[in-house]
């Protein structure tokens, strides 16, 4: 692997990668070429040499790559030969949805805990996973080994929680509030806002109705502007 940092961004193209070599796995496929995987999944070609070049040579020149083996060694560049024990915080709808998606996907992430404040929670299980009290989470997390934590709390709160998950050594946080929040340098954090990806495609759809002539402003009767 070469020595440089290698960006986010890679690391997210890897993963793509990893899912489309399962899926032609799947369909009996032994080998393919970049220009291959490119064309059936709507990726760049150069871009997937260029990202696998920085972990090493896996290809052969005619023959392209050899689909069991690039995803072994993708799986070993995202760390994905053993599980990650997950804690997810906030068990109302999308807690509850987002717990019941990991146990269900059979993927290298294991729910092993939910924690809320409401006491008619408490106690109780989503999916066969027990949801604890938040103010117990520093003794559950050494407990249960949980490495990852999953943020599904309103944004008011987030921080908070936030800091209790830092101050219980926890270096991977998943955060589904839709608010920015600080983290120390040791600790890694992914905000998934769903508020601004769809302002987003709110944008988008609005400049398709601006080209069509929609939603544009007179300006005063011709005079310039």
């Amino acid at each position: 692997m070469k020595s440089e940092k290698i960006s986010e961004l890679t690391t997210n193209r890897l993963s793509v990668y990893l899912r489309c070599l399962k899926d032609l796995a799947d369909g009996g496929h032994e080998t393919v070429s970049s220009e291959a995987l490119a064309k059936a999944y709507n990726l760049n070609s150069a871009q997937i040499r260029k990202d696998l070049a920085n972990f090493g040579e896996f290809g052969v020149r005619g023959v392209g790559y050899c689909i069991k083996s690039l995803r072994e060694n993708l799986t070993d560049i995202l760390g994905l030969n053993s599980r990650r024990r997950v804690c997810i915080i906030g068990a109302g709808r999308l807690g509850a949805a987002l717990a019941n998606y990991y146990i269900s996907s059979g993927k290298n992430f294991e729910v092993v805990a939910l924690f809320d404040v409401d006491q008619q929670k408490i106690g109780k299980k989503i999916s066969d996973v027990e949801v604890f009290d938040v103010k117990d989470f520093a003794a559950v997390a050494k407990r249960a080994k949980i490495e990852v934590a999953v943020l599904a709390v309103p944004a008011e709160s987030a921080q908070s929680i936030a800091d209790v998950v830092m101050g219980a050594g926890i270096k991977a946080v998943m955060n589904f509030a839709p608010v920015p929040l600080k983290v120390c340098e040791d600790v890694k954090l992914k905000t998934v806002d769903l508020t601004t990806s769809l302002d987003s495609l709110s944008y988008y759809l609005a400049g398709a109705d601006r080209s069509n002539g929609k939603h544009m402003k007179p300006n005063g009767g011709g005079g310039r502007i």
